[in-house]
């Protein structure tokens, strides 16, 4: 990762309401390139759960941490597609939805990812997420359907797909 990539996801990051000491939820994680951010923004105090199903992608993003010494504060945890993630409920601060629509669309398997998510995170809880390959309308729908408020949005230049171009992250928090 080149220098303006990593400057693009730290600033998405900083941007995302993760602050000094939360806990954060990765999820469909990948290398690292929002996770590892994640991990430095939320400094020792914090952690960061870093999950995805693909483990050379999860082995990557250990050695990568490693090599920013970020490592001992990143979790990684492993899933097959099981959307019961064995973290206690209300422990998370912000969970992460970055790119991971092309393999959540509409429907069941997206509203028992969305009711898990509502259930790890605290009462003011917040849900960032970068939709691609996905109707946004329809996504921010089944989201506030879910449970969520959505606070905002904002254009910003993200990485995705190993490219930066301008994305769009929408914040939901959890509602009461």
């Amino acid at each position: 990762m080149d220098t303006e990539e990593r400057a693009t996801c730290a600033s998405v990051i900083s941007n995302s309401g993760i602050r000094t000491g939360h806990t954060v939820l990765d999820f469909g994680c990948g290398v690292g390139n929002y996770t590892i951010p994640a991990a430095i923004q939320v400094g020792h105090t914090g952690t960061v759960y870093a999950i995805d199903s693909n483990a050379g992608k999860l082995r990557e993003l250990s050695e990568r941490a490693g090599r920013e010494h970020v490592d001992d504060i990143v979790e990684v945890r492993h899933t097959n597609g099981e959307l019961k993630f064995g973290l206690p409920p209300a422990s998370i601060d912000v969970v992460l939805l970055y790119d991971i629509f092309w393999y959540f669309r509409i429907g069941k398997q997206l509203r028992v990812l969305l009711r898990e998510v509502r259930h790890l995170l605290k009462a003011d809880g917040l849900l960032s997420v970068f939709p691609q390959h996905i109707d946004v309308s329809a996504l921010q729908h089944e989201i506030e359907d879910a449970g969520f408020e959505l606070q905002g949005s904002s254009i910003s230049r993200v990485l995705h797909d190993d490219h930066l171009e301008s994305g769009e992250i929408f914040t939901f928090r959890k509602a009461s």
